[in-house]
């Protein structure tokens, strides 16, 4: 059948089985937006407040559901207003089509009104992208784009389409959904060559991260530590891949991982890294990060082997097989040393936790009033570090949050996106400061009824920067006082949501059992102390061999 450029893009969402698409219109879209009203029974399209937003709602369905994101803006700043979005799905290898207008082809590269060279703009942060300048091309160019997305390590593609291109027609033939491409299995010799140093080491440590959540890898690392006792220890990605309450699972090192996750991993003399990359987070200095520790990294991408810190062993392949194969390989073992050792970081841990702490308290208590398969999204800053190191994660991929960019404002979108993902009342915990970044898709959630609960840690402060600033800066608090007069009820009352004002722990839980509740989106302003501080900490730049535990003034270091 014949049809024209702007009905072939639906169709072809269609036939790929997208769901929901979120966006924004604009003139080199109209005609896309045209056909999605005509189509409106078919697939389903959110209307957000801002193009950001729109990214960062697809980002998170993405995230709950496994699933490709897509979002759609116009050309100019609704093309720009997506690259943040886009960037944070890029740094943490999310799945997402992008599709954007651009002028008729006739006017490309004459400064046109709202044109922009979008492709030129994300090529740094796009695993690939598109300009279709044919018709013909259009149909096979997205199906193309969702395979790439979602094959190997995901990522986000864009797809650039002149608006003369979507008014053009041309044949257009169903087919059916796209298959990713499948990872290269596991070599034999490597999986052989792991096995012989697994059994040579008697301090063997798990480390895994975003990738082993998108292979669906946490049973088989558990099988994994069980067989070789070992223990086990995630990054901020890894959140919710295994449940945290798993014998052998220390919970998230780095920065600002729990204490015995991060001391472990220094006294062990293997890490086995499991679709993780090593960050600068993690590693602190790489010269003194883990020393004397033999490394084995898992990927499913050949880039990001050996990329931050040397290698004994490395393997970029399907990560699952590996696993699979490996646990075949080694021989059932103990290292009781290492599991006494384990059991005293553990007690120190526990001699460190703060009493009375509000953040602390307010998030398992979250957890607690939460179904088990609840998603948790969180913007960046000290509210997210308490989330990932407090909440008691049970189901897998219930953890949502941007790590590799750390994008402020990505919370409000994301939390939208999750619920249309898991279609249940989705939390997201955010501070002033990054809620003030994205706040205007509070209209969003209003104008869906979108289950959101809002919980807002208020301390009327950039919270994590004034953090170093107290640490590092001699408490030269320069521009992190918000000082603003902000009522975050009455700001929730007037988009159409409801509020609830929280200043200690049992005015938070009623108001989140009231919220737990609710039809719609609920914002819970909780105020919290402005000096409240995320411990423990590595300074940047530096070790696991002096954690900060305490503020500096206390002198209280490991």
């Amino acid at each position: 059948m014949k049809l024209k450029g702007a009905e072939i893009v639906v169709e072809t969402l269609i036939e790929q089985n997208i769901k929901t698409i979120f966006g924004y219109p604009g003139g080199t879209v109209i005609d896309i937006y045209d056909q999605l009203y005509k189509k409106s029974d078919r697939i389903n399209h959110v209307l957000t407040a801002h193009e950001q937003g729109a990214a960062h709602a697809a980002d998170g369905y993405a995230r709950a559901t496994g699933d490709i994101g897509v979002v759609l803006a116009t050309s100019g700043p609704g093309a720009t207003n997506l690259v943040t979005g886009i960037a944070t799905a890029y740094l943490d290898s999310v799945p997402l089509l992008a599709i954007t207008g651009n002028v008729p082809n006739t006017l490309i590269g004459r400064d046109s009104f709202q044109e922009i060279d979008i492709t030129g703009i994300t090529l740094p942060i796009t695993k690939h992208n598109f300009l279709v300048h044919d018709v013909e091309d259009l149909a096979d160019t997205i199906r193309e784009a969702i395979r790439i997305a979602k094959s190997g390590r995901p990522g986000p593609v864009l797809v650039d389409i002149p608006k003369d291109v979507q008014g053009a027609s041309c044949e257009f033939t169903y087919k059916a959904p796209v298959e990713k491409t499948a990872l290269k299995p596991a070599d034999d010799k490597l999986v052989h060559d792991a096995a012989a140093l697994i059994a040579e080491s008697n301090r063997p440590y798990i480390y895994f991260g975003g990738g082993a959540v998108r292979a669906g890898a946490g049973a088989l690392i558990s099988e994994l530590a069980d067989k070789i006792d070992a223990v086990i220890g995630c990054s901020m990605m890894g959140l919710s891949e295994l449940p945290t309450q798993l014998d052998r699972f220390l919970g998230m090192q780095g920065m600002h991982g729990h204490y015995a996750s991060s001391k472990a991993m220094a006294k062990a003399d293997l890490i086995i890294g499991v679709g993780v990359r090593f960050s600068d987070r993690a590693t602190g200095d790489t010269e003194k990060f883990s020393k004397g520790a033999r490394k084995i990294q898992i990927d499913a991408d050949f880039a990001e082997l050996g990329k931050n810190v040397d290698l004994e062993l490395g393997c970029a392949c399907d990560i699952s097989d590996f696993l699979r194969k490996l646990i075949d390989a080694v021989d059932y073992k103990r290292n009781p040393n290492w599991m006494t050792k384990i059991d005293k970081l553990r007690e120190q841990e526990a001699a460190q936790e703060y009493q009375g702490f509000l953040p602390r308290d307010a998030v398992m208590a979250a957890a607690a009033l939460n179904d088990e398969d609840t998603d948790v999204v969180t913007d960046v800053g000290q509210h997210q570090m308490w989330v990932a190191q407090y909440y008691d994660f049970k189901k897998k991929r219930t953890w949502i949050s941007s790590g590799g960019l750390g994008t402020m404002g990505f919370g409000m979108g994301a939390a939208i996106g999750a619920a249309y993902g898991s279609k249940k009342r989705t939390v997201l915990f955010t501070g002033d400061g990054s809620f003030g970044m994205n706040l205007n898709e509070l209209a969003t959630a209003v104008t869906y009824n979108v289950p959101v609960t809002v919980v807002l840690f208020n301390n009327g402060v950039l919270g994590m920067v004034r953090q170093w600033q107290t640490l590092f800066y001699n408490k030269t608090y320069s521009n992190t006082t918000l000082d603003r007069k902000t009522d975050f009820v009455k700001l929730a009352e007037s988009f159409g949501a409801k509020g609830y004002k929280a200043e200690n722990l049992e005015e938070f839980k009623e108001a989140f059992a009231e919220a737990n509740k609710a039809e719609g989106p609920v914002v819970i302003d909780l105020t919290i102390d402005k000096d409240d501080l995320v411990m423990p900490m590595m300074k940047p730049g530096g070790s696991f061999d002096r954690l900060i535990l305490a503020t500096e003034e206390e002198n209280r270091h490991e």
